[in-house]
């Protein structure tokens, strides 16, 4: 009966989770087309993309993180029947995105600023904030979006943002070539054009996920149609309760590995090359936990919202299990042929020496993050985001990113110390979200029995039990 219920939950993890993961997986398309039709331009162009993309990203992970809340909200209210509410927090997630939206938009546009601190190169930086000033224009699509992707993750429905991200990608890879190289009667507009196509496919995506939402029928019952009101912040403030410890936990991992590729910086081409591809593949492995991580927040949340905190902990582990077991393999295959994979992206000599070794620190801390990744879902789904946050900055930035530090720099073991700084953090966050998850399961199921345990004595003694002194 266990092995069936095992083999049961596993298929329904994963029925839910393949479609985030090929959403996530088309998402980092979009980008990689990005990246190599700037190249194609120039030099020039390809820098303008990749520095205004290192700019707004952090931006984009925060906001996301605090969106991301709309998903644990809606499954447990899915889970205790509270089908009334469920529209409610549609709309208010909505509001939410386009409150976030208005200040992303205007920061963006100030990017100059910060261009200067940073010394960007003078050539590159009109460019760079054209592209800029393009994408700031996506801001208010890019974030409803992720409330309309997370209220339908939290109802397990996973398939319409894959089937809409397999066609943001058509349009994307359109409009570049349009707007970019200037064909169809369009200005070549260069890297430019890239964050015009970018805003344009964000808009697409999400006016077609809209429409489905609103329209889908199975979604009736939760009254969507009728939820719509005026900003209520009692219901904004729950997910800015959830949302912002989750913004800020996502964007220290972030943060460290951002870190960690600016110090390595400065260790000479190379090695910023290999790091580069390393980081790459491991990005792309991570994509798999990360869908499933998601798929299993919302499984975690719909029992939780039942009140069956057993059976929380129970599709928590299985998530975790296929997180674990998925990275393994992708370990394995960085152990066994790492020659073959940076192949794909070089034929540099040199280059390619340096990252196979690095490809070795990756594989050793697939496991480690999957293992964190996996079991943070698990903990969103309990609502449970301010001491994961806690424990990221504990792990990230108390432990990985010092012993990355000292063993790259003050040690000289370079990139390889900067990287076992990486998997420190990686380790030390995987073993306390996991705890956390245990701790919380099982002590509030604890909690839960005894308080059932003493209302069903009472209710003995107020029905005339033996063990009522008063009883007859």
């Amino acid at each position: 009966m266990t092995l069936k219920k095992t083999l049961l939950e596993t298929e329904k993890t994963v029925k839910v989770g393949a479609p985030v993961v090929a959403t996530q997986l088309l998402q980092m398309s979009m980008g990689f087309v990005d990246t190599i039709m700037a190249g194609n331009l120039s030099a020039k162009d390809l820098a303008a993309v990749a520095v205004g993309t290192s700019l707004y990203t952090p931006i984009l992970v925060f906001v996301i993180g605090i969106l991301t809340a709309t998903n644990p909200i809606v499954a447990q209210l899915h889970g205790g029947r509270e089908d009334r509410e469920i529209g409610k927090n549609l709309w208010q997630s909505l509001w939410l995105s386009q409150f976030l939206a208005v200040p992303c938009f205007f920061l963006i546009r100030e990017m100059h600023v910060v261009m200067h601190v940073m010394n960007i190169r003078p050539e590159i930086m009109p460019i760079t904030q054209g592209y800029l000033n393009a994408i700031s224009w996506s801001f208010p699509a890019t974030f409803a979006y992720f409330s309309l992707r997370s209220f339908n993750e939290g109802l397990s429905v996973t398939k319409p943002s894959m089937y809409f991200a397999s066609i943001g990608l058509v349009f994307n890879i359109i409009g570049n070539y349009a707007l970019m190289y200037g064909h169809f009667g369009f200005p070549a507009m260069g890297a430019i054009g890239t964050g015009w196509a970018t805003t344009l496919v964000r808009w697409i995506m999400m006016f077609g996920l809209l429409a489905f939402t609103l329209s889908h029928k199975k979604y009736e019952r939760f009254q969507i149609q009728e939820g719509r009101q005026l900003p209520c912040w009692a219901y904004i403030g729950k997910v800015l309760r959830i949302g912002v410890p989750n913004g800020i936990s996502v964007s220290i991992e972030v943060s460290m590995f951002a870190l960690a590729a600016l110090l390595i910086g400065s260790f000479g081409v190379d090695i910023v090359a290999a790091h580069q591809i390393a980081i790459n593949f491991a990005a792309i492995t991570f994509m798999i936990p990360l869908g499933l991580s998601i798929a299993t927040t919302s499984r975690v949340g719909f029992a939780a919202g039942k009140g069956s905190l057993n059976e929380a902990r129970f599709i928590g582990y299985i998530g975790v299990a296929l997180g674990v077991a998925v990275m393994s393999v992708t370990a394995l295959i960085m152990f066994t042929v790492p020659e073959v994979i940076v192949g794909i992206y070089t034929d540099d000599a040199d280059v390619i020496r340096i990252a196979v070794r690095l490809l070795f620190f990756a594989a050793v801390f697939q496991i480690s993050d999957g293992l964190q990744v996996s079991v943070l879902g698990a903990l969103r789904g309990l609502k449970d985001t301010k001491i994961p946050m806690i424990f990221n900055v504990i792990a990230y930035w108390v432990i990985g990113i010092p012993i990355g530090y000292v063993l790259g720099l003050k040690l000289g073991q370079g990139a390889e110390g900067l990287w076992t700084g990486l998997i420190a953090g990686l380790t030390v966050a995987a073993i306390l979200h996991n705890l956390r998850f245990y701790y919380l399961t099982t002590r509030k199921e604890k909690k839960r029995e005894i308080a059932e345990s003493f209302e069903h004595a009472s209710v003995g003694l107020e029905e005339g039990s033996p063990l009522n002194p008063l009883s007859k």
